[in-house]
């Protein structure tokens, strides 16, 4: 998202989280009675093996603030939830309830002083190796790492998937409460300087806190949801005379606002105390909707990139010839006709809708669209087509809000089902050797040259046609429903095989996580989808001289990685989706690595990192707000039961704030506008 030098060159700890955790459930059963002669002698051990960590030449620093989690409170969040019997159907986010019994209490008890010396002790262990765990769990094996985070090895069947979960939570605490601690309103925080910096003045947005709301209360951690309440209640104002843009405000600060209105009515306990706060969140989200509305007021009503909150004054772009991302500028419409039916008010759904018919009257060939748009003009600006950066979220909408307004809204299902076509058409391509399916780019317009690039943004398509194909149910279930056939069985091979290409996106790594960008290599010419279906070869073998790993290339400019969502993004869906255990190991195995190589190890929560071809990778000292809103409460969706946020009954923006489908007919809206035909050539037929 930003791009900086590298902050610091360290040595991230391979076992941060386990021995975090196991320090703490050793330190619950330490006794009070303990000495001041046995923590003596523990001191004198943990001496000893830090000389002995020296000698082997190891970077090693324990964090230096490590958060307290109050057992009280947790017991009660517990309690809470575990009363809950999610039967009402006004409640459709659960129709069980969820099992939160795997895991009392948090990291440490009262006895403060000598869990840390626990956890001191434990970490030096595992360092100089005398921790052993039972030889397959974690440590090294035959010169190979392997899993180290409780619920066992990758691959090991009957894991406890509750555990895992858990640990994605223990993650996001330690994360927030680095944040909490000593970045507290900004907009963006440094982990490993303990700092931050307002996006906007003054006193900011809260940018991290309002993106995080939701995913705190699908963890049910209502301590810390409050004091984020509390900071929206007081602080919380758009009185910011300076340029923010249009579609990073509306998709995280708007859809953060309006997805924890939706979810503090729907989830158990969530609600405030005070009654007089139950609008709260809404009534942010209004206030900034209102000012969002300037942004719209443009010659051809595709929004100015920029607005200025204060005046609600649109701005264009300071690059790209003035023009408006074509991504950007149509991801905005499930939050703005959310907004409509919860308000009733038009003008937030007619602005969302005129954007689409705009685009669309452009008649972009097999539903593929430029990546920029004038806003002034509202005609594309180029010929570039990429479903990467600036061209992603434009088909992730599309067929988002069919299913937000329960089908009513046939258009963007045909527009959907266009553009689908026009990827296999034009931009899958085969890799030389191992036959992985490249969704590639055309820079220079369809008529251009292939050009096999993936950027980490490309894998939410995986996922998302599995979405399209099953409308969010499972497999067995939509194969009962009337139109199932071979297009369908066809459109879920090619996610798997999209979704194993994302995959290798990590594992062709040491780190084994992704690059921003990956390159290809392709067959002269290049094979193409369009010409022949292959299935790709071998299993993602992890061995360093694997043979498939000739095929993709990370180059140097492209190897950091910022914590990006996309991938497990398509993991959860191809998990909910199909029901193949395979995607939720592939999901451990990639939270796995990011609690390896990206802790920061003063305890202030995680980093992106500046390669990842590099172990330990440099950390660029960042911590994007997408960690907490997206990539960790997906991770923490993956591990979860598949009836929390079942994903036949939401959607989720493409920030993963969650809302619910609605019925739009009620608040009389409908679609404002019907498409241009097309001829056979796909061209407008203009009357």
């Amino acid at each position: 998202m930003y791009s900086r030098d590298p902050f610091n060159l360290r040595k991230a700890p391979p076992s941060a989280l386990t021995y975090l955790q196991s320090a703490a459930s050793h330190a619950s059963t330490v006794a009070q009675r303990a000495t001041e002669k046995a923590a003596e002698a523990v001191s004198e051990t943990v001496q000893a093996a830090t000389d002995k960590v020296k000698d082997a030449d190891m970077s090693f620093k324990l964090p230096s603030n490590v958060p307290n989690f109050d057992n009280a409170q947790r017991r009660f969040e517990d309690h809470v939830w575990n009363k809950f019997s999610g039967n009402e159907k006004e409640l459709p986010m659960y129709k069980d309830k969820p099992t939160y019994g795997t895991r009392r209490g948090g990291w440490f008890s009262g006895k403060r002083r000598i869990g840390i010396i626990a956890l001191v002790v434990l970490g030096a262990l595992y360092w100089i190796g005398w921790s052993n765990r039972g030889g397959s769990e974690g440590g090294v094996k035959d010169g190979k790492k392997t899993s180290w985070i409780p619920g066992g090895q990758t691959g090991k069947k009957g894991v406890d998937w509750n555990t895992r979960r858990e640990s994605v939570k223990d993650a996001f605490l330690l994360s927030w409460k680095g944040y909490e601690e000593h970045g507290w309103g900004y907009d963006e925080y440094h982990p490993v300087a303990r700092t931050g910096r307002f996006m906007a003045e003054p006193n900011g947005m809260g940018w991290i806190i309002v993106d995080a709301l939701d995913t705190l209360m699908v963890m049910n951690l209502t301590k810390e949801l409050k004091h984020a309440r509390e900071w929206v209640s007081t602080t919380l104002n758009y009185e910011k005379n300076q340029d923010v843009n249009t579609f990073e405000t509306t998709i995280r600060m708007l859809g953060g606002l309006l997805s924890a209105h939706y979810l503090q009515e729907a989830l158990p306990g969530i609600k405030p105390e005070n009654a007089n706060d139950e609008d709260l969140f809404l009534e942010k989200a209004v206030d900034l909707a209102d000012r969002l509305m300037g942004a719209f007021e443009s010659p051809s009503g595709v929004p100015w990139a920029s607005i200025i909150l204060k005046t609600g004054e649109g701005k264009p772009s300071h690059a790209d010839g003035g023009a408006s991302s074509t991504a950007e500028a149509t991801t905005l419409q499930l939050e703005l006709k959310y907004l409509a039916y919860l308000t009733g008010e038009p003008h937030y759904w007619e602005k969302a809708e005129k954007v689409m018919e705009v685009i669309d009257n452009n008649g972009a060939k097999d539903g593929l669209v430029p990546i920029f748009v004038y806003a002034d003009k509202g005609n594309f600006r180029g010929e570039e087509i990429r479903l990467g950066s600036r061209g992603d979220s434009y088909y992730e909408y599309l067929i988002k809000q069919y299913l937000q307004t329960q089908k009513q809204e046939p258009v963007y299902l045909d527009m959907w089902n266009e553009s689908l076509g026009g990827v296999k058409k034009h931009l899958l391509a085969y890799s030389r050797d191992a036959h992985f399916t490249v969704l590639a780019e055309r820079p220079s317009g369809l008529g251009g040259h292939v050009h096999p690039k993936m950027d980490h943004l490309v894998c939410f398509y995986p996922g998302t046609i599995a979405l399209g194909v099953t409308g969010g149910l499972t497999v067995a279930e939509a194969r009962k429903q009337p139109g199932w056939g071979k297009a369908q069985e066809d459109d879920l091979i090619l996610a798997r095989e999209l979704m194993k290409t994302c995959m290798a996106m990590y594992r062709v790594n040491p780190t084994g996580l992704a690059g921003e960008i990956t390159h290809f290599e392709l067959a002269d010419p290049p094979r193409m989808y369009r010409q022949e279906v292959l299935q790709s070869k071998g299993n993602l073998e992890t061995d360093e001289d694997a043979g498939w790993k000739k095929d993709l290339i990370v180059k140097p400019a492209d190897s950091h990685n910022l914590q990006r969502p996309e991938t497990v993004e398509s993991l959860f869906y191809m998990w909910r989706i199909t029901g193949d255990e395979l995607y939720r190991e592939w999901g451990w195995e990639m939270f796995d690595n990011f609690v390896k190589y990206t802790i920061v190890e003063n305890g202030g929560g995680f980093t992106s990192v500046n390669d990842v071809k590099t172990v330990p990778p440099p950390g660029r000292d960042n911590m994007e707000s997408f960690w907490l809103a997206e990539t960790l409460k997906y991770f923490y969706l993956l591990f979860s039961p598949n009836e929390l946020l079942p994903l036949d009954q939401i959607v989720l923006n493409t920030e993963a704030h969650p809302f619910p489908r609605f019925d739009a007919s009620k608040k009389r809206f409908k679609t404002g506008w019907k498409r241009i035909p097309r001829d056979e050539k796909g061209d407008l037929i203009k009357s």
